[in-house]
């Protein structure tokens, strides 16, 4: 299905979503949350995605290569980690948002930059889903 064209109010409307989302993150921590959650949602056309728009903004292939294995590697910043907690326990939600994640990222991020992350967050998660059950892969419309 081509999820734009059936749908195309609620896909403008997510579009709106995660502009709105961005505003004020830093692009590549946008990047490396966008490819953490789609590689937990197993969303192959997000993965490669945002990898892509992560090379644009600077990412390195390394950084992008240990991502899914971050909590053993020494390459991501404190706030790139708390990002990325925040991240896989939001994304796994029935698991719980760990207090300690929560003040974690509430400290790196403040609390505008919180809420940014949070909406960051929920809007990848919106993508992933839709990708996922829609099946679109990389080099599908």
């Amino acid at each position: 299905m081509n999820f734009s064209q059936v749908a195309p109010k609620v896909f403008k409307a997510v579009l709106a979503l995660d502009a709105a989302a961005r505003d004020g993150l830093d692009p590549v921590v946008v990047e490396l949350v966008q490819i953490r959650a789609s590689q937990l949602n197993k969303c192959a056309y997000c993965i490669d995605y945002h990898t892509g728009d992560a090379r644009k903004a600077g990412e390195t292939e390394e950084r992008i290569y240990q991502l899914s294995a971050w909590h053993e590697s020494s390459l991501y910043t404190a706030e790139e980690r708390a990002a990325l907690a925040l991240t896989e326990a939001v994304t796994l939600l029935p698991q719980g948002v760990p207090d300690e994640v929560y003040a974690e990222a509430e400290t790196r991020f403040g609390e505008k930059g919180l809420a940014q992350l949070i909406a960051l967050i929920f809007t990848v998660n919106t993508w992933n889903r839709m990708n996922v059950t829609t099946r679109k892969t990389p080099g599908t419309v």
